[in-house]
């Protein structure tokens, strides 16, 4: 098929052209269309599930708002993991699914959900919506409204809110791909009537008529229409309030006559503003923001090129002196990944082909050979396209194309040897057909060996596809190109390598062109610099075979030591990705207010922008429009976007300096902390598990205040070890609340109601939405509240009045108790159980390690109250995860390699033997994450598995060519290692060289993103140049123990032409590396017994299964005739008849009853069975004449390998010599190595012929063990290969004989014997009884009966008579069929043999005579001088295939001949 595939490639240059042209137009426009990002998005499928309600407590909504929810999500299907966060009037309830149902599936069985719990959830707590979809990658686009110089007075706070709002937002939410758009800071704009307590208590009015007032007052209406002047106009009333004036007006109800308005009880009727739970500050100001939010799975790179075309448009509706700034943008960090990857890769691409044309010698092979690196990145992004795989940095990230084109080396490496062989022949110029034919050999040779090492490289990656959550999702894309591209490479080395190489590789015309002296120049250097490697390489080799133990040992000793190091090597999940940014939480005081809450922050803010490396920086307070981040007002998420120009930098070198650096300038704020990280790993950490560094301790319990003890006293302890960085304990308690209890007693004295009250307080505080006002398009609430002034302090509260039913009134404190009570800030539930958590940031230190002190610091000096308990969670929940996933995928990928290593070799050893470079490569991949200083991770673990498929194909390649060389005849173990280490130097440090060089762009680049590259560089990097180093020493030492023991096992060698397919080696593999052989059964070297054709005929009809199973057949039937007579069942029975009168009756003793009796149907069965016993004599003999065809067709296929053998024999000797003779000769310098080469050549391939004869002699022997039914060896006779038969052959021949025709015609009388049968059914059967009976008690008297049974409803087995006649019909036809097609076989088979019978003629009469002659002429002139060495192998080669011809047809006419007896019957 291989083979097939590169002959129509080079024979159709144009096709490939096409496909060529096709792919790179395909997978431009997919490489520009593809989705494009930074880093996969690795939140898991969640969807969030919020309730708002301001009013209420933290645990009043975990009761009446988080429980229910949480229990009507937990029984969903699929979910695997609940989280919630209960504040102060807001609840956020996670649901996490698993990635199976998808994002729509999950949403829409939580909505039906939510439609039950919204009936259980109190009216006024607030009811739960869904979060936009949306994941941690989400947030794309972050903005701010700036006014411009000289407007600032004209647009404040509120001004912008309305603005972004009611334009910015209406207009961004219309771009595709945007799914929610969050507003943050400013004023929500509100018609506020303040009210003053005195001014209603004078007037008697209550706020409940001021509220029933403004619903009353404000309201359009419509009247139908009326027809006039042949028109109808339409009636409308307009009573909506349009200004402040409208609301100052309104009235309220009448004193006297006079009417009381709104403007005569409100302090203020104005623009006022929603309660504030959040604000927005930049850089000292407080400002308006907003953050696009991008739907889940969409492209961030378009959503945000349409969001920036959109924003272009948004400026121009703008108000004069308004407009947007962004400030943070996935743009940017898109951007800088992608070049990391792309400086990389063409870096990578550049080193890769330097290597190829330094080391090939050949600048046009060295440029084809490199050209395949941009189309299988094509080919890769036209898959990626196709099943959506994402390009960003871990999709891109681990191509190496040192190993995508080694394929491709492989084939123009051998092409370019072609033609320096071609060249050193004959000085001819080299048509195109001979292009065409050099290619086609090469690429044929070799790619079969290469398509394999691609397979590994394939397979490898397999595993990878099996990683689940986290990352899975990070290094599955990879997986996924790699994967594309290696295939891609491997279709371009099918069909566009070879035929590029016969289209371009052709020697330059003239030899005195500067092109052509420039290539012979790389071509004499590449030959020096391989010349030094060699004379530097071989001394070594000499020393490892002189000293076997010591290099064994010392490879154990080296795998030692790095299995202790990797044991003692910390562990983190992913290394951290630079952002470029810093994303910074300002721990303000628990319970602080938001107007502190904003101080703060402006003062950080000022202190922070001192430094010239940031450009601005940004904080966030409290929850924004919509909370799917509830923050308390005491903590602001401040992003510091940097200069991302490095030159700007003066105060210092790195981020985590300046980190420091901001750390020591900000301590001076008293009664804040910080804790630094990075905007997406914060909102990552955040959604995947709940909390927002990275490694969360968790405590888990029932009291709220035991958990904040116990997280308080962890956190001491944690702050002891070293590298735990930012350790806080979750703020759970210390909230301010001014608490009202009410008193039931005095309630009911005054008639009042829990409802009624809490209404007067929520509306005079937080304010009640009494009606809208429109302006325009815009829509802004009315809200009653009482003044500011009446708004300051517990007194207000308790000097609220309240209105009695009699119409009275009395302040609050009258039926109520008020005071200051602190309650829970916030509580958290992991799967419906309360917890508590203590974060901590890893500093200069590995989490592993890390996490493992803290958790023997906490065993130690923790106590827990029963029923407590600690779990683990952040990156090192995720890194326990992967490892865990890692222990599975790791073995599965070794097996695998194991695996196909053992197809290709079909060596149990030599198989194991290659597996040695796995541990081997793991000592390089340990020691350079050492040298590094790099802790293991996920990256790393992958980057082992990609080193283990590389790894092993050196190994391969030199086994190979020990096995190559072995064959050929070369017997002495140390000749064949130098010779194979020698030749397969080159293609070893080829390809090695080139996969390594390929990664080090990667390993030592310092871009953004490189960070999660680096540790899987390094380990392949590290991993290769070990393993190439020691496979070219430890390899060939193993091999040397082996075979030198093999030999020694089997005595000297295997003598015979029999392969020795006994043995068995036994390796074991311990210490990850030390290979010792175990045990080796030598062959049984009992003398095999000789058969003659006759003697195995015989064998054969002895031990056959068929055969004895045809004889048991036969006895069945013979049995079966013994039932043709059938004379019924007996049945023996007694009983009593009654008369009545009291008499005794009649008894019947005893009786005996023959009944069925078939005795005329008898004949007919008879005669059936008798036919039955005639077909298995039939079958038998069917059986019988094929055993014997198969086992003398069997017989005559080894005789005919035996004479193949025989004749590879003869040319053995004759190439021996002529190989002698042209060494001799090249040693003296009388001809050049080109003769010498040419024949070794030939007598390689001689060599090859052996071994097919002896393999095809193996295989003939086990199919003749098959028929003969024995285990042990045998021989056939050694007679002279001849044909069986040559007699003349009659044309006209009866088959009557023939054992299939006679079988059929058996099968019709047997068919017409059972209409027989059938017909028979139709007579009668009889019937016969006797019996003894005492009548009234006397004896004496007998009983007798005879019947005869007629079948008269005869329909049914009418039916089967006809069947019978039909099976009949059906017997006659198929014989007739038979016959036909039998008299066809036969006709054929004579016309065959008569024309095989005169190309033998022809051959025995002068053919082979004249063949002889040329073998014996080309000796004698060969050995004269009178003819070249290239006649002299064609002379040979010509003869040579005269005498296999022969020996083939031979072959045919017997084949033949046995078919045309075994379909005579004359076997």
């Amino acid at each position: 098929m291989i083979n097939k595939i590169i002959s129509f490639s080079i024979n159709n240059k144009f096709i490939i052209g096409l496909f060529i042209v096709a792919l790179v137009g395909t997978g431009i426009w997919s490489m520009a269309t593809i989705n494009l990002g930074s880093v996969p998005d690795i939140t898991n499928n969640q969807v969030q599930v919020i309730t708002v309600a301001p009013n209420l407590g933290t645990e009043d909504i975990e009761q009446f708002v988080t429980y229910p929810v949480e229990l009507a999500m937990a029984n969903l299907p699929d979910v695997i993991e609940l989280r919630s966060v209960s504040r102060f009037g807001l609840s956020v309830v996670t649901i996490v699914f698993k990635d199976e149902p998808g994002t729509y599936l999950p949403r829409q069985l939580v909505q039906e959900k939510l439609t039950e719990v919204s009936e259980e959830i109190p009216e006024g707590f607030g009811t739960p919506f869904m979060a936009p979809i949306t994941t941690g990658l989400g947030e794309i686009f972050q903005y701010t409204l700036k006014v411009k110089e000289g407007y600032e007075e004209k647009y404040d706070a509120m001004e912008l809110r309305t603005i972004q709002d009611w334009i910015v937002k209406r207009q961004m939410a219309l771009v595709p791909g945007v799914v929610e758009v969050n507003a943050f800071g400013g004023y929500v704009k509100q018609y506020e009537i303040a009210l003053s307590p005195d001014r209603l208590k004078s007037f008697g009015i209550t706020m409940g008529q001021v509220f029933d007032a403004l619903k009353a007052n404000n309201a359009n209406t419509g009247g139908a229409y009326i027809e006039k002047n042949h028109q109808a106009n339409f009636i409308r009333g307009e009573g909506l309030a349009r200004s402040l004036e409208d609301l100052e007006n309104t009235v309220v109800s009448t004193e006297n006559g006079t009417p009381v308005l709104i403007r005569d009880v409100a302090e203020k009727v104005g623009y006022g503003n929603q309660v504030r739970y959040g604000a927005f500050t930049q850089d000292g100001h407080e400002s308006v923001g907003g953050q696009i939010l991008m739907l889940k799975g969409e492209s961030p790179s378009n959503v945000i090129d349409n969001v920036q075309k959109r924003i272009d448009e948004i400026q121009k509706s703008l108000p004069e002196g308004v407009y947007i700034e962004p400030f943070l943008s996935r743009a940017e960090l898109i951007a800088r990944t992608t070049s990391t990857v792309e400086k990389n890769l063409i870096e990578g691409s550049l080193i890769v082909i330097f290597v190829l044309v330094l080391l090939l010698g050949s600048l046009r092979g060295g440029l084809i050979t490199a050209s395949v690196i941009p189309l299988s990145l094509l080919f890769a992004f036209i898959l990626m396209k196709q099943f959506g795989v994402w390009a960003n940095l871990m999709s891109l990230g681990a191509i190496d194309f040192g190993i995508i084109v080694d394929g491709a080396v492989i084939i123009v490496e051998g092409m370019v040897l072609h033609i320096h062989q071609r060249m050193k022949k004959s000085k001819a110029v080299i048509d195109q057909a001979e292009m065409d034919e050099m290619a086609y050999e090469s690429g044929s040779t070799m790619m079969n060996s290469a398509f394999f090492g691609q397979l590994i490289i394939l397979i490898v990656f397999t595993p990878i596809l099996f990683l689940t959550g986290i990352e899975g999702k990070m290094f599955r894309p990879m997986a996924f190109t790699f994967g594309f591209a290696v295939l891609g490479a491997i279709i371009l080395c099918l069909t566009y390598v070879p035929m590029a190489a016969a289209l371009f590789l052709k020697p330059a015309k003239n030899p005195d062109h500067w092109f052509a002296k420039f290539e012979n120049k790389i071509d004499r250097f590449s030959d020096k610099i391989m010349s030094a490697l060699n004379r530097a390489y071989k001394p070594l080799l000499t020393f490892a075979l002189r000293f076997k133990a010591g290099v064994v040992i010392g490879a154990v000793a080296l795998l030692l030591i790095a299995g202790f190091i990797f044991s003692k090597m910390g562990g983190e999940f992913i290394p951290k990705l630079d952002e470029g940014d810093i994303a910074m939480q300002a721990l303000i005081k628990p319970g602080s207010s938001l107007t502190e809450s904003i101080e703060a922050s402006k003062k950080l803010q000022n202190l922070v922008n001192e430094f010239p490396e940031v450009k601005t920086m940004i904080s966030r307070i409290g929850v924004a429009e919509i909370p799917t981040d509830p923050m308390p007002m005491d903590i602001a998420d401040s992003y510091i976007i940097l200069e991302k120009d490095k030159s700007k930098w003066t105060s210092a070198e790195s981020k985590e300096e300046l980190i420091e650096k901001i750390k020591e300038k900000i301590a001076v704020i008293p009664g804040v902390n910080f804790v630094f990280t990075q905007p997406v790993e914060l909102r990552f950490n955040e959604l995947l598990t709940g909390v927002r560094e990275d490694v969360a301790i968790k405590i888990y319990g029932e009291d709220l205040d035991i958990l904040a003890e116990k997280a308080n006293e962890m956190a001491a302890i944690i702050q002891t070890v070293e590298g735990a960085g930012d350790v806080r304990a979750e703020a759970t308690s210390g909230l301010p609340q001014m608490t009202v209890v009410y008193n039931r007693a005095k309630m009911a004295q005054y008639g009042v109601t829990i409802d009624k009250l809490n209404d007067y307080v929520s509306a005079a505080f937080a304010g009640e939405s009494a009606s809208v006002i429109f302006e325009g398009e815009k829509r802004f609430e009315v809200v009653i509240r009482l003044a500011e002034a009446y708004r300051k302090d517990i007194n207000n509260l308790k000097n609220l009045y309240i209105d009695l039913p009699n119409g009275a009134q009395v302040p609050l404190k009258e039926v109520a108790d008020i005071s200051y009570k602190p309650g829970p800030m916030q509580i958290s539930r992991d799967n419906t159980y309360r917890r508590i958590y203590v974060g901590v940031n890893v500093r200069g230190r590995d989490v592993k390690s890390m996490v493992e002190e803290v958790q023997q610091k906490l065993d130690a000096q923790l106590d827990l109250p029963p029923g407590y308990y600690i779990t683990y969670g952040g990156s090192f929940e995720n890194l326990q995860r992967a490892s865990d996933r890692l222990m599975i995928v790791v073995p599965i990928a070794l097996a695998l390699i194991f695996i196909l290593l053992y197809f290709a070799l079909n060596s149990f050893s030599q198989s194991v033997m290659i597996y040695m470079a796995v541990p081997l490569a793991a000592i390089g991949g340990v020691f350079a994450l050492l040298i590094r200083g790099m802790p293991f991770s996920i990256s790393a673990g992958v980057g082992f598995i990609v080193l283990f498929g590389v790894a092993v194909l050196n190994g391969l390649v030199l086994i190979n060519k020990f096995n190559e060389l072995k064959e050929s005849g070369m017997t002495n173990i140390k000749d064949r290692i130098y010779e194979a280490t020698h030749e397969r130097l080159r293609p070893i440090l080829l390809t090695a060289t080139a996969a390594i060089m390929g990664f080090i762009p990667m390993a030592v680049s310092t871009s953004g993103g490189a960070e999660v590259q680096r540790p899987l560089a390094t380990v392949v990097i590290g991993g290769l140049i070990s393993a190439t180093f020691l496979t070219l020493v430890v390899i060939p030492v193993l091999y040397s123990w082996l075979e030198a023991r093999k030999e020694r096992k089997n005595n000297g060698g295997d003598t015979s032409y029999i392969k020795n397919s006994t043995t068995v080696i036994v390796v074991l593999l311990t210490l990850g590396g030390f290979l010792t052989p175990n045990s080796a059964n030598a062959q049984d070297n009992r003398l095999a017994q000789t058969l003659t054709m006759e003697e195995a005929i015989a064998l054969a009809k002895e031990n056959y299964p068929s055969l004895k199973e045809s004889q048991a057949f036969i006895e069945r039937e013979r049995a079966m005739k013994g039932t043709s007579f059938d004379l019924g069942n007996t049945q023996v029975f007694t009983g009593k008849e009654e008369f009545g009168n009291d008499l005794p009756g009649v008894q019947t003793t005893i009786g005996v009853q023959q009944g069925n009796i078939d005795l005329l149907s008898g004949f007919s069965k008879s005669k059936f069975y008798k036919e039955r016993v005639e077909l298995g004599e039939k079958f038998y003999a069917v059986n019988e004449q094929q055993l014997i065809r198969n086992v003398m067709q069997a017989y005559d296929r080894i005789n005919y390998n035996k004479a193949q053998l025989r004749f590879a024999e003869q040319l053995d000797s004759v190439y021996a010599n002529f190989r002698t003779a042209a060494e001799l000769r090249y040693d003296t310098g009388e001809t050049g190595k080109l003769e010498f080469i040419a024949a070794s050549s030939e007598y390689q391939q001689i060599q090859v012929l052996r071994q097919q004869a002896y393999d095809d002699i193996e295989i003939a022997k086990r199919a003749l063990r098959q028929y003969l039914g024995i285990e042990n060896d045998f021989e056939t006779e050694e007679i002279q290969y001849k044909t069986l038969a040559l007699t003349a052959i009659e044309d006209s021949i009866s088959v009557e004989n023939n054992p299939l025709l006679q079988f059929a015609l058996q099968n019709t009388n047997v068919s017409k014997a059972n209409v027989g049968v059938e017909k028979s059914q139709f007579l009668p059967k009889f019937n016969l009884t006797y019996g003894r009976q005492l009548v009234d008690d006397v004896s004496g008297f007998n009983r007798y009966q005879a019947g005869i049974s007629i079948p008269l409803w005869f329909f049914p087995q009418k039916s089967r008579v006809k069947a019978a006649k039909a099976d009949a019909m059906v017997a006659e036809n198929q014989y007739l069929e038979q016959k036909a097609m039998t008299e066809s076989t036969v006709s054929q088979l004579i016309k065959s043999l008569e024309k095989t019978q005169k190309t033998l003629d022809y051959y025995q009469e002068g053919a082979l005579l004249l063949a002889e002659e040329q073998i014996t002429t080309a000796e004698l002139a060969s050995k004269e001088g009178e003819i070249d060495y290239v006649n002299y192998i064609t002379i040979l080669n010509s003869a040579i295939r005269i005498k296999q011809n022969h020996l083939q047809f031979i072959n045919q006419f017997n084949q033949q001949f046995i078919e045309l007896q075994y379909q005579l019957g004359s076997l």
